[in-house]
């Protein structure tokens, strides 16, 4: 169907080329519906032709100091299937509509034609949230995003934002850089895990479904991570959960900031589970605390 009346926009990295995704945000009574266009892959590569092959020997896009492996060729990952701006471009798109706690209360999903408006930076979107010159899109993410989060503690979910090492050149040499993430960043990755946890519920409904999945934290391993906290001087107040002192991390103090890449050793062992519903209850994901299927970045993750 055509869509290219939506006004999307995308949030990506400076310099990003592939864009996987692109949002629009409207109010809606009490609520707000979002509209999350999702490049439409399997319209372009032909089941079983060399790019397909060669993109499941791959598995994902690896990414370097300096250059990077892509999972489809360039002229594919950063142009025909790209959702860049001013082009018309393939697209799944997910319309949800949310409640006014940020709840979903109806998801739609189709295959698209769609146009993104414009290309935005995470600085250039958190530029114009701060200086008050944001778009509909942008001024809506804000709210949507700290709704969504809202409901993520609720459910006992936990988002880890950690610092971002980047390798820079130097006098000819090469330095090691720590950024750290942008609120936007946050915001707009609650779109994505919103998107994730509507896909995983039509797949359980369904009957059929690739989820990603994370058995909870073994209780020696957050005793581990107590001590850290210890050790850190963070506080971990008696009875408190994991992710209530993830949620209290202050950014800007160091001793947190080490403390969270400590806390990422709880996520390892993520991987995913083929399931057909008489395989018993569909899985889930223990740090979003939901059931939850990787459906947004199908430029750079195969699955």
């Amino acid at each position: 169907v055509d869509r290219r009346e939506v006004p999307l926009i995308t949030i990506d990295p400076a310099g990003s080329r592939d864009l996987d995704q692109a949002l629009a945000i409207t109010t809606a009574g009490e609520g707000h519906r979002v509209s999350y266009a999702i490049a439409d892959v399997a319209a372009l590569v032909a089941p079983g032709g060399p790019v397909d092959r060669e993109a499941h020997g791959r598995g994902v896009t690896i990414y370097m100091p300096d250059r990077r492996t892509p999972l489809h060729p360039p002229a594919l990952g950063e142009g025909a299937a790209s959702l860049l701006p001013d082009a018309d471009r393939p697209a799944v798109l997910w319309t949800i509509d949310l409640d006014g706690r940020g709840e979903p209360v109806e998801v739609h999903v189709e295959r698209a034609l769609v146009r993104s408006r414009r290309a935005l930076s995470y600085e250039e979107a958190q530029e114009a949230i701060d200086g008050g010159t944001a778009d509909e899109t942008l001024g809506l993410l804000r709210e949507v995003g700290l709704r969504r989060m809202e409901r993520e503690g609720e459910r006992g979910g936990v988002s880890l934002t950690v610092p971002v090492q980047e390798v820079v050149r130097r006098d000819g040499g090469y330095d090691l850089r720590y950024e750290h993430t942008l609120p936007v960043e946050d915001w707009n990755a609650q779109i994505s895990l919103l998107t994730g946890m509507a896909a995983a519920t039509l797949m359980a409904e369904a009957g059929l479904g690739v989820f990603r999945v994370l058995e909870p934290a073994r209780e020696r391993d957050l005793e581990a991570l107590r001590r850290s906290a210890r050790a850190l001087g963070v506080p971990w107040p008696d009875g408190a959960a994991y992710g209530d002192v993830v949620r209290s991390l202050d950014g800007r103090r160091p001793s947190h900031l080490a403390f969270a890449v400590r806390a990422t050793r709880l996520f390892h062992g993520a991987g995913y589970a083929v399931w057909r519903a008489a395989d018993g209850p569909a899985p889930s994901h223990a740090a979003i605390a939901a059931r939850y299927a990787h459906v947004t970045a199908p430029l750079r993750r195969l699955v």
